[in-house]
């Protein structure tokens, strides 16, 4: 195969990439380092806006594979209506669990704890003792049970809860117990100390933590947003947080990132975090083997790993 692969880590950097495919080196530049007609294997850039990673795709009239090296499609989504028929759509299963994963419990634990207020007192110069919620004997809520939801499950066992209950788009059982569908959402969250969101972001999921989810969540609750901001209703969330009856930690928000003046910056209860659920020193290694495997596969003519959609294909 000679046809081009678009890659957003320069070539030489990556070991173990298969001859044939001409590389091209593209992270999201004004230029295009290529003819997009001429690419076969594009790999959209890690961690841009969604209007940059489409902006290709639309003369992309012979590309076969669309890779992103995120788990969510979402950025993407808006150009699949332009590529032709029959192309992979794959995501990037594998290479964000161990990052994200970390990334919940910090947040889980700083907001129990009480970490924002040890800074800010730190800062003062201020001792700030006091008597704070543990993680252990808790029950965990789990929503979105994929690999990522998976992943923050091993991280909290060692943490001795209580109880995980897992939610998903299908009820199915796991080694670890049941995964409840999201029709027996409502009953399972009353029962939560902490609901994390873990879902995909689409049209069954946008604004799934509205008025309706976040009443039924118990007094005292956490709420966790390890997903994508429209996941949640940012109204109806700073609604219960003026309130002081939940609190919730957010690594995404809606908007993103907040303006300086938006209200979710100084309502009581939040921990808001940039975004950084993925990019860590995990995420390179991870999406290098990642690639090295997806284009080894598509030169040999094997079946590629993570496809989640191909253009054109019936969804019935």
């Amino acid at each position: 195969m000679t046809a081009d692969v678009w890659l957003p880590i320069p070539p030489d950097e990556i070991d173990g990439l298969p001859e044939g495919p001409d590389y091209r080196f593209w992270n999201g530049g004004e230029d295009f380092p290529a003819d997009p007609a001429d690419c076969a294997f594009y790999v959209v850039p890690y961690m841009k806006p969604s209007p940059l990673c489409v902006r290709p795709m639309g003369r992309m009239s012979n590309v076969r594979v669309v890779q992103t090296l995120s788990a969510g499609i979402d950025h993407v989504e808006p150009g699949l209506g332009h590529l032709p028929a029959g192309v992979r759509l794959c995501n990037a299963r594998g290479v964000h669990e161990a990052s994200t994963g970390e990334l919940t419990l910090a947040l889980i634990l700083a907001s129990l704890r009480g970490i924002p207020d040890f800074v800010r007192a730190q800062d003062r110069g201020e001792w700030l003792g006091g008597f704070r919620p543990a993680l252990a004997d808790k029950n965990v809520l789990i929503v979105g049970y994929g690999s990522i939801g998976e992943a923050i499950e091993d991280r909290l066992v060692p943490f001795e809860v209580a109880r995980v209950a897992r939610v998903a788009r299908s009820e199915r059982t796991t080694a670890r117990g049941p995964v409840h569908p999201l029709t027996e959402l409502p009953a399972l969250l009353p029962e939560a100390d902490v609901v994390i969101l873990s879902t995909p972001l689409n049209e069954t999921t946008r604004g799934l933590a509205g008025a309706d989810f976040l009443s039924r969540m118990k007094d005292g609750a956490l709420l966790v947003n390890v997903a994508r901001g429209p996941v949640v209703d940012t109204k109806a969330l700073l609604a219960e947080l003026e309130t002081g009856r939940i609190t919730a930690a957010l690594d995404v928000t809606d908007p993103e990132p907040p303006a300086r003046e938006h209200p979710l910056w100084r309502a009581p209860g939040v921990l808001i975090s940039p975004h950084v659920g993925g990019p860590t020193s995990a995420f390179l290694p991870r999406a290098k083997r990642l690639l090295v495997d997806q284009l080894n596969r598509y030169v040999n003519r094997e079946p590629l790993r993570n496809v989640i959609l191909t253009t054109g294909a019936s969804t019935d």
